[in-house]
């Protein structure tokens, strides 16, 4: 199956088509121009009448000329394989053409078969995984593996003053000419205003003293490009320029960029994961090619997609919508660390979260009591029960894994966890609250470093100490912290041991004084109990 363009460099090189296939490839040309990209609304094709053959095994293959096979991504010539691609399956079934299965498997499809299984119909490779014989039928048939992309070309030219210049100079005589690299880098000329034109070009038309310059070929009258570059230009490669934000000489010491690159983690928000995901990736495989950078790839890792705080209205923060939190007044009101903390606490990373400012007051309440713990903080306190000892290390684990795969709302909720049981202590040890700081430095910088300083910890910051280990012995623990709920909302915790039984977990629950006082009077109408984790009661 081949892509209408396929024929037009057929017939551009020679070929003389049926005049059938001419007038549907006329037809189908027209089509695309008006309709979005890759959307086809039905799949339509036309036999050539020319044969290929099947590299494999020598047969010869009909060649069809389709709407749904596209020039610009891969070849513009697909395999088909009708049996096993549900867009080719539909097509020979419209067509009459034949479907020869090569891949067999248990399953019963009624369209085509998609996973994976043993290969049949495929001569010295029958019975092989399909998989697993891939590179093998590529060396069996003298090809080789590539690899295509789908960047398409963009328009690289913005109409405004802020932006970098490229660097062209328009000639009468000449045409375009390339500035001089000498000359470059060409810089925006500095002025107090640039209006828009109103014309549609760039404000820097209207700044003659820049505009106007000679030609570097001719050294004739000539002007300079006002078309800027577009933010792509400056945001594609700005990882670099942090490895050596200070060079004039060069965009980034070569040893200097050896040492950091690859960038670790990349993460970003829709946009950045579809579009300046690939422009970086782009620029630094230009940069590879030229020898700048020392790695084909800048990232080593593609982090998760950063969700959209909504307003509290659920919808896109606006000035249109009169829905727009400032951080700056919410870190007035209940400090940097208890913004950036809720923050985390919303919900998973990637989700689209509605902010809520009632809600934010129970972060700065966890903040509070972490900072009066320092109080109970003693240098020969006791020594950490068993318990205890087992939380503090579920802690360092859970914490620890979490950041590590940006579950970061998870990471404060086993936080918190963690802060409730010290809180129920009359002294802490010294030692523990010192791993707890360490902890909650990622999340509260600001009071952990101060407590830091304050209890004397250390001589140098926080940021500066090595992240707790925890002990891998030491995870179990002999009784588990149970939450109980009252029609759905936590009212008590309480510390029973491992494998008790649901009767006896109710039993604990329902002496509990908080408990008790709230189902004085009331008829409990159904008891719940997950083990070593839950007792939920419903009242009425």
């Amino acid at each position: 199956a081949v892509a209408p363009e396929i024929i037009t460099k057929w017939l551009e090189a020679g070929w003389n088509g049926e005049k059938e296939v001419l007038n549907y490839v006329s037809k189908i040309q027209a089509e695309k121009i008006k309709q979005s990209y890759g959307a086809v609304a039905e799949k339509t094709g036309l036999d050539t009448g020319l044969k290929a053959i099947n590299p494999a095994n020598g047969q010869e293959i009909p060649i069809w000329v389709t709407n749904y096979v596209l020039n610009d991504v891969g070849t513009g010539v697909v395999m088909a394989v009708p049996a096993h691609d549900e867009r080719d399956f539909d097509f020979a079934q419209k067509n009459n053409l034949p479907q020869v299965e090569v891949v067999t498997s248990d399953e019963k499809s009624e369209g085509a078969y998609l996973g994976d299984g043993l290969l049949k119909n495929s001569g010295p490779f029958n019975g092989q995984n399909n998989k697993a014989a891939t590179l093998k039928i590529l060396d069996f048939i003298g090809g080789e593996k590539t690899t295509t992309y789908k960047l398409k070309d963009w328009v690289f030219s913005r109409q405004r003053y802020w932006g970098e210049p490229i660097p062209i100079i328009h000639c009468a005589k000449c045409g375009p000419v390339a500035v001089p690299e000498k000359d470059l880098p060409v810089k925006l000329p500095e002025v107090e205003h640039y209006e828009p034109t109103g014309t549609g070009e760039s404000p820097l038309v209207n700044i003659t003293d820049w505009v106007n310059t000679d030609c570097p070929v001719c050294e004739g009258k000539a002007k300079r490009e006002t078309n800027t570059m577009p933010q792509w230009a400056g945001s594609s490669w700005y990882y670099l320029r942090f490895m050596d934000p200070k060079n004039d000489q060069a965009l980034v010491d070569p040893k200097k960029e050896k040492y950091w690159a690859p960038v670790d983690v990349y993460v970003g928000g829709t946009e950045h994961a579809t579009r300046h995901l690939i422009y970086a990736r782009f620029w630094h495989k230009f940069l590879f090619d030229q020898g700048v950078v020392s790695t084909p790839e800048p990232f080593t890792r593609i982090g998760k997609s950063l969700g959209l705080i909504l307003g509290e209205d659920g919808k896109k923060m606006s000035k249109r919508f009169g829905n727009v939190v400032n951080p700056d007044e919410i870190v007035l009101l209940y400090g940097a660390d208890t913004l950036r903390l809720y923050e985390m606490f919303m919900g998973p990373f990637e989700g689209e979260i509605a902010w809520k400012t009632d809600s934010i007051i129970g972060s700065r309440r966890f903040v509070e009591k972490v900072w009066r713990l320092q109080e109970k903080v003693k240098t020969d306190g006791p020594k950490n029960e068993a318990d205890l000892e087992s939380l503090l290390n579920q802690t360092i684990k859970k914490v620890g894994d979490d950041i590590e795969s940006f579950s970061f709302n998870t990471a404060v909720s086993t936080l918190m966890i963690f802060v409730n049981r010290l809180d129920q202590e009359k002294s802490l040890n010294f030692e523990i609250y010192k791993t707890l700081l360490l902890l909650l430095a990622p999340f509260i910088p600001h009071v952990a470093e101060e407590i830091w300083s304050n209890l004397n910890f250390g001589e140098n910051s926080i940021f500066e100490a090595s992240w707790p280990i925890y002990d891998q012995n030491k995870l179990n623990s002999e009784t588990v912290t149970m939450v109980v709920q009252i029609n759905g909302k936590v009212k008590a915790e309480f510390e029973l041991k491992i494998d008790s039984t649901d009767l006896e977990a109710l039993n604990k629950a329902k002496t509990l004084p908080q408990i008790e006082k709230l189902l004085t009077g009331k008829k409990i109408i159904k008891e719940i109990v997950v083990k070593n984790r839950l007792v939920s009661l419903v009242i009425n």
